[in-house]
């Protein structure tokens, strides 16, 4: 039986009656080809079912699932003075010199079953989560979170204090998808499924949701989260924080406006992230 069918199998079955040794063996042979790359959460997909170009593999997040009902809590303390209790089943992620990711000193975390590029470097500190993908060239800054099946590209720069929001329930939801040569500014989230596609610029401190609408004036065109489709930012876009007016009359009254998240332009293929964003903020 093929991994996916022994996954959905044990998925299924009361963790009181599973065979609890096959089990265990399903999920730590995910988790290897989760650790190298060869399977992942979400995958570039034209296929029918897929959207924006992604198609969800729900039976990793169920596998990933299995693991948190099949681990023991048990004390992984380093020392006396640094004291941390979780499941048996998600120790972290055994990173070695041959890896050839640039890890610098300082309290970063990546959980085993993330995939990590060559190539990454990761600031302090920074946590990773399971199911994660990280293509090669990409920067993980500090304080920044890359949640649990988010995908994230190649040569990405995900800023300081940046949340990548993590998903694994329920089980058919799309993960946060960050294309490649994507910049995240500081402090941003991006959360709920949101789809990023290359090469677009996120400005510091802009925070993106299933449900908020993302307002492109360059196109003249609303951007939204609908039952059947995740919200999409377009390729190369320059989304910057915004406002738009609240039309309630006590609104108006005190000059009430909402956040909104503003695409202002669009980066042409000779633009880096910093000079468009210099240019759209003065």
């Amino acid at each position: 039986m093929i991994l996916k069918e022994r996954i959905e199998l044990f998925f299924t079955q009361d963790i009181d009656t599973i065979d609890r040794l096959s089990a265990l063996q399903t999920f730590n042979e995910l988790k290897f080809f989760l650790n190298i790359g060869d399977i992942r959460a979400a995958v570039p997909s034209s296929a029918k079912g897929s959207y924006g170009g992604w198609s969800v593999n729900d039976w990793v997040k169920k596998g990933l699932l299995l693991g948190f009902r099949l681990g023991e809590l048990k004390d992984v303390s380093i020392d006396s003075h640094f004291k941390y209790f979780d499941k048996n089943t998600y120790p972290l992620k055994k990173i070695t010199l041959e890896n050839q990711i640039r890890i610098v000193p300082g309290g970063s975390s990546v959980r085993d079953g993330a995939y990590i590029a060559p190539g990454v470097m990761i600031m302090p500190p920074a946590y990773i989560n399971v199911g994660a993908y990280i293509g090669s060239g990409t920067m993980i800054d500090s304080h920044a979170l890359v949640g649990s099946c988010a995908q994230v590209g190649k040569r990405v720069h995900i800023s300081a204090a940046a949340q990548i929001g993590g998903v694994l329930e329920p089980i058919g939801a799309m993960p946060v998808i960050i294309e490649d040569d994507v910049f995240v500014g500081g402090n941003c989230g991006i959360f709920e499924g949101t789809i990023v596609k290359q090469r677009a610029v996120i400005a510091a401190g802009v925070v993106i949701t299933a449900s908020t609408p993302v307002y492109d004036l360059v196109n003249s065109t609303i951007y939204r989260k609908t039952k059947d489709a995740q919200l999409i930012i377009p390729e190369s876009a320059v989304v910057v924080p915004g406002t738009r007016t609240v039309t309630a009359p006590f609104a108006q009254e005190h000059h009430i406006s909402i956040y909104a998240p503003v695409i202002i332009k669009y980066r042409d293929i000779n633009t880096d992230a910093a000079t468009i964003l210099e240019e759209s903020l003065r």
